[in-house]
């Protein structure tokens, strides 16, 4: 009986506007009185519950007036409160104008509570910002940075790789090799063929133009034959295997990072440089000097097809003279220089293909770079060979 008249009283009590059916006992609304002390100085008292639930109703009403009270009343007092958390102490600190009254009454559980918003700020530094060229190209030295890091970090385990291979021999991935061998070299042949022929027409009709004015038309034999055995064959060669092979392997090692093939072998302990890096460096080096030399026989084909149609060469003629105006030098240099850029090509492509992030977004990305990367690596390295051989005298 004693239990009925007291959930009567409580439900007399409660709040009737309180919605959602959420209803809160009016002896727990969050309040406060101003009033005045014996000495003159007034004094605010706080009541009820100023925790979240309660104050969702009444929380502007109440900060407001809490506001207006802090210019005016030097003593509060938070001893009579039921309960107080951290919103109706964010209500009472931003109405003090964040800092705590001359004044104050409360318990040693609410001085804990202040004390974590007394924790000085500091002060928000303003970032100068660089324009934004600056900027941009603050980043891409740093990203350059990364990549030349990473790459020598790629070097130095393929050099350990390669020592332990010299005492491991059996570990040599020999199928592999023979695959990209076929891959980059034998596959290539034909777009290295028509793009070489095509060129080597276009070369030899604009030379054979500007040659018929000083009537010095047999000399399009030297132009052809030294241009193309040592600079322009090998060039032209790796320009195409870097767009053709060289994306082929960034991409394979690019999916094999998507679908976390690369994880696994490192999970059964397989290096990644002595069973897919290795591999591709030692084919392509093999291959490039041959597909140089096959794309530098195009070009003169299509030099001697151009110069028969308007010069007049004879193709025995032609056949004849380059032997006669090309030392051999020049053929052993163009394919050093073609195997060197086989290398860099695959040792590029593979760096890129590591780098590679699971996603499909990196992968386009890092497919996209590497080939650019590839072709400006392969034409200072040219241009470098060109330097060096000049100053030898070869």
């Amino acid at each position: 009986m004693l239990q009925v008249i007291k959930m009567e009283q409580w439900m007399a009590s409660v709040d009737p506007a309180s919605e959602g059916g959420a209803q809160t006992p009016s002896s727990v609304l969050p309040s406060l009185r101003a009033g005045r002390e014996p000495d003159g100085r007034g004094v605010v008292r706080l009541a009820g519950d100023w925790s979240l639930l309660p104050l969702r109703e009444h929380f502007e009403p109440l900060a407001e007036q809490a506001a207006g009270l802090a210019t005016s009343c030097e003593r509060w007092d938070l001893s009579a409160l039921e309960r107080l958390d951290n919103a109706g102490a964010l209500l009472l600190w931003g109405a003090w104008g964040k800092k705590l009254p001359t004044d104050l009454v409360w318990r040693p559980e609410h001085q804990a509570m202040f004390s974590k918003l007394q924790v000085p700020v500091p002060p928000r530094r303003v970032k100068r910002r660089l324009p934004p060229s600056v900027d941009a190209f603050g980043r891409d030295l740093l990203l350059l940075a990364d990549h030349l890091l990473s790459a020598t970090r790629l070097l130095g385990q393929l050099v350990l790789d390669c020592q332990y291979l010299l005492r491991h021999p059996g570990l040599i991935a020999w199928r592999d090799t023979s695959a990209h061998i076929y891959r980059t070299g034998a596959q290539a042949l034909g777009i290295t063929a028509l793009v070489g022929f095509l060129v080597g027409v276009t070369l030899s009709y604009l030379t054979s133009r500007q040659l018929r004015v000083f009537g010095a038309d047999v000399y399009v034999i030297n132009i052809l034959g030294l241009s193309v055995w040592r600079e322009l064959g090998p060039l032209l060669a790796a320009i195409l295997v870097a767009g053709r092979s060289g994306s082929s392997m960034t991409a394979q090692l690019g999916v094999m990072r998507v679908t976390q093939e690369l994880d696994a072998l490192s999970v059964m302990g397989i290096s990644h440089t002595i069973r897919l890096v290795l591999p591709k460096m030692a084919a392509l080096s093999l291959a490039m000097p041959l597909v140089a030399l096959w794309t530098s026989g195009m070009i003169l084909a299509g030099g001697m097809v151009a110069a028969h149609a308007t010069l007049g060469l004879e193709y025995q003629q032609f056949l004849d003279g380059i032997p006669a105006v090309v030392p051999e030098a020049n053929l052993w240099l163009g394919l050093g220089k073609a195997h060197v850029f086989g290398l860099l090509i695959a040792f590029v492509a593979c760096h890129f293909g590591l780098r590679i992030k699971p996603n499909s977004e990196s992968l386009a990305i890092g497919t996209t770079s590497a080939v650019v990367s590839s072709i400006t690596v392969v034409i200072i390295a040219d241009a470098l060979f060109a330097i060096i051989f000049q100053e030898l005298g070869i």
